[in-house]
């Protein structure tokens, strides 16, 4: 079959023949895949670098964590890869397949469980957002962060408050559900104030962080109380783009009802996980078969995978493959 192969950790995928895999046992299942996004998670485990990397492996390793294809029987699903699946065929597990809608194509439904998992399951498990309450979304610019503002909407949220340095697409969020939005680019002091006043206000409930690193550190000090009742807040890490360690003052712990945790694959319980695919991913399909959700999409072919893979793609849209 041909498929998207990584030989060695840091170098790009290469369209190269590689053998098909075969189901071991009965809950693998062989699907003729039709659609694979390209996510930071995959791009991570090419260059080695994220968390749940493979071993490296001298005869190569097909790269992507999930898929849109074909069943033997015909039925479309998303599935989560056992094998990699930025190839013809692919190895996925029975227990993790949704049934898709009839209303959405293949390209788009591969482009949404990525952000979906990294915005419904921080939202639902680790926030446990409630109807009316306030969401600060610190870099929402991107692909997930804008799913994140459509689903906390969709969950009720009463208000969205969205951070990013990209001000076109900044402005454009509030097509998709923010209330408010407030600019990275400006200086520390201009952006804490900024927060200070929205807080003091409207007290944010919820932070769903995709950058980590100096803004994180930003929006903590917001939080720091002064001796007086406070807010529970809770703060959820989703990405670490603009780093992966942070300075966190201990006064801030103690000043204010803050709870801090993180939302990412280990983190979840395997209910929550079940979940996922029982309700959530089948909820957000349907949406999007509606139009109730928006999309946005680049489209390559699996030929053009190493030409393609480092490409530049506009801030707010998703690369999918097409095999």
């Amino acid at each position: 079959m041909k498929a998207a192969v990584v030989y060695k950790k840091g170098e790009l995928p290469k369209y190269a023949e590689f053998q098909a895999p075969i189901a071991v046992n009965e809950n693998e299942v062989l699907i003729s895949v039709k659609a694979v996004a390209i996510t930071n998670l995959d791009k991570g485990i090419a260059s080695g670098e994220h968390y749940s990397s493979e071993n490296e492996n001298q005869n190569g390793f097909v790269i992507g964590s999930d898929a849109i294809g074909l069943l033997e029987n015909g039925t479309r699903v998303y599935a989560r890869g056992i094998s990699g699946t930025i190839a013809e065929k692919a190895l996925v597990d029975k227990n993790r397949m949704v049934a898709l809608p009839d209303g959405i194509d293949d390209a788009t439904a591969a482009a949404m469980p990525n952000a979906v998992a990294g915005s419904a399951m921080a939202l639902r498990f680790r926030a446990g957002i409630k109807q009316g309450e306030t969401v600060l979304i610190n870099g929402a610019t991107g692909f997930t962060g804008q799913m994140a503002i459509q689903i906390a909407k969709h969950y009720g949220a009463k208000k969205i408050i969205v951070t990013g340095r990209n001000d076109k697409t900044l402005q454009s969020l509030l097509e998709l559900g923010a209330d408010e939005i407030v600019s990275l680019k400006q200086n520390d002091k201009s952006f804490v104030s900024k927060l200070k006043e929205i807080h003091q206000t409207t007290p944010i409930d919820i932070v769903l962080d995709y950058l980590w690193g100096h803004s994180a550190e930003l929006i903590l000090s917001v939080l720091k109380g002064n001796g007086n009742f406070t807010p529970k807040t809770r703060y959820v890490s989703v990405g670490s783009m603009s780093g992966d360690t942070i300075q966190l003052s201990a006064q801030i712990l103690r000043s204010v009802d803050l709870q801090l945790s993180g939302s990412g694959l280990g983190s979840w319980t395997k209910d929550e996980v079940k979940l996922l695919f029982l309700e959530i991913l089948p909820e957000i399909f349907l949406l999007a078969s509606q139009n109730k959700l928006k999309v946005n999409i680049e489209k390559v072919n699996l030929v053009d995978i190493e030409k393609m893979w480092n490409a530049e793609v506009p801030d707010g849209k998703r690369l999918v493959v097409l095999v």
